[in-house]
């Protein structure tokens, strides 16, 4: 029996509990809160896991957030954590859930004024996976966000459904993933800075699936008259990650690292957390 949300919130370590919250935003979005002090007011990262996952997952990143003067708001994605539907967890939902989530931000953000000291033009928008293709779909329309963060997802929905190479347990309907898929709304896409984070041998998104979309959002962004350099992408080598894809594994800290430093360079923070050296990630 998996556990529940009570259970999975007890088991955070101490300090990210104490200065947590599980509330609901928007449309009722289950949302694990977290803030450096709760009194003064911090810039904040709307963050979305991947399928099958849930909010509390990976507690490490919102510390060392929560250490560098950043807030969180971390949701579930529908049908998952709080919202868990057995059914949401497979392939066929992914683009339902996504196109779901990509609806749902924009309550989670009007919402942000009423809960607490979180500052609303310091504002960033992140996820991994399915929460990463939310995350570039959203930004393909006007938007509050300063910068973004995504890991191991793709915003070329068409070359990663139909031309990856991926052999997917159901057939994906061209038409629907084609509502969702960034890489045919890169007009909308306002130039912003934006961290690219994904493994080599990712065998759930290949990357080049990523590389196709960067190299276009890059010349889009030289189309606008804008630093293609704003889109930093960096690839890590094996990680021993399951797939290559849930995380970085023995890499992870760099990568928690490299984030949270382009995040805190970004939303301003005084004290930019330092890159972490000897990369084993490589910058393209």
């Amino acid at each position: 029996m998996s556990p529940t949300a009570e259970e999975r919130f007890e088991a955070l370590p101490r300090s990210l509990r104490d200065a947590s919250k599980v509330m609901r935003l928007g449309e009722d979005v289950p949302a694990l809160v977290a803030h450096p002090d709760w009194e003064t007011p911090a810039p904040t990262v709307v963050w979305m896991h991947g399928r099958t996952a849930h909010k509390e997952l990976d507690p490490g990143r919102y510390l060392r957030w929560l250490r560098a003067g950043i807030a969180t708001i971390a949701l579930d994605l529908p049908g998952h954590g709080e919202r868990f539907e057995r059914d949401a967890h497979g392939p066929a939902r992914t683009v339902e859930t996504v196109s779901r989530m990509h609806v749902e931000i924009d309550g989670v953000v009007r919402a942000v004024p009423d809960i607490g000291p979180f500052d609303v033009d310091r504002l960033a928008i992140g996820g991994m996976s399915a929460g990463g293709m939310a995350t570039l779909r959203r930004l393909c329309d006007p938007h509050p966000f300063r910068c973004a963060a995504v890991e191991c997802t793709s915003g070329d929905l068409n070359t990663l459904y139909f031309d990856s190479g991926v052999t997917w347990s159901v057939e994906h309907d061209r038409d629907k993933v084609a509502t969702i898929d960034p890489m045919v709304r890169l007009d909308g896409f306002e130039p912003l800075p934006l961290l690219v984070l994904h493994n080599e041998h990712d065998r759930m998104t290949p990357i080049e699936a990523q590389r196709g979309f960067v190299r276009a959002l890059r010349q889009h962004y030289q189309n606008r008259d804008a630093d293609p350099g704003l889109v930093e992408m960096f690839v890590f080598p094996e990680t021993g990650a399951p797939s290559e894809h849930a995380g970085f594994g023995r890499h992870s800290n760099e990568a928690k690292a490299l984030q949270t430093a382009f995040l805190a360079r970004h939303l301003g923070v005084p004290t930019v957390p330092d890159k972490p050296s000897n990369l084993a990630s490589r910058p393209e």
